[in-house]
């Protein structure tokens, strides 16, 4: 082989592939797609059980911090689900992407909203999330925060500036589901208040054109009908 060709070889055989339809980044430098491939399965199955020092070694050997499966569920999301705020930290902290969403419409962000974790939600943050993807019931990540009773979340998620109208693909906002999906008991009764605090409006009906209001009164929910009553509602 002429001695002029050998490095062009080299460098063609070293070189990043370009990333290939579902979502797999391409090999870091000096990597080969073979190992890159290697390195991220194993770095998400390190995210499921949370084992942040196998995440930390496979990062540091070239696995892509947003490296997803083939349902496209990233390694992000899987430590969300989990809990698991030290992969979380590692995966965020190298880079990872906190947008993509598998084939259930989770992304790192939305499932936060489910388990109710701060410390999660606050690594999620730290990366960048955009605020208004949906769910596949088209709500955001303060929806399904409201209906579970996350007290500490929606707290913290309204610090954000998240649409706290934002109506999702059953005509209900995060206020009328803390109110027809809630108890009636002291923890959806804070978030009703925390969320007219952060100006919900108590008057947007569902898509029957019910009130949150009426559905407070319709379950005998005392608390929730004042609180609605004082910021407005009918």
């Amino acid at each position: 082989m002429p001695a002029l060709r050998l490095p062009l070889l080299l460098a063609a055989l070293l070189s990043p592939v370009p990333a290939q339809a579902g979502g797999q980044s391409s090999p870091a430098p000096g990597v080969s797609r073979m190992t890159q491939t290697t390195l991220n399965t194993a770095l998400l199955a390190a995210a499921e059980v949370g084992d942040a020092a196998r995440v930390q070694t496979l990062l540091r050997q070239g696995a892509s911090p947003s490296a997803r499966r083939a349902d496209g569920r990233t390694a992000l999301t899987t430590a969300a689900l989990g809990d698991h705020v030290e992969v979380a930290r590692l995966l965020v902290g190298a880079g990872a992407d906190p947008e993509p969403q598998d084939t259930d419409r989770n992304n790192a962000l939305l499932v936060t909203g489910q388990t109710g974790s701060v410390a999660m939600l606050r690594e999620v943050l730290r990366a960048g999330p955009d605020l208004t993807r949906t769910n596949r019931f088209g709500g955001t990540a303060l929806i399904p925060a409201a209906d579970r009773g996350h007290v500490e979340y929606v707290r913290e998620i309204l610090k954000t500036g998240i649409d706290v109208d934002h109506v999702n693909n059953l005509g209900w906002t995060a206020l009328l589901e803390a109110v027809i999906l809630g108890d009636g008991g002291a923890r959806h009764t804070e978030i009703v208040r925390l969320l007219l605090e952060a100006g919900a409006d108590p008057n947007l009906p569902d898509g029957e054109g019910v009130t949150a209001l009426d559905h407070a009164r319709s379950r005998g929910y005392a608390a929730m009908v004042h609180l609605l009553k004082e910021a407005g509602g009918r």
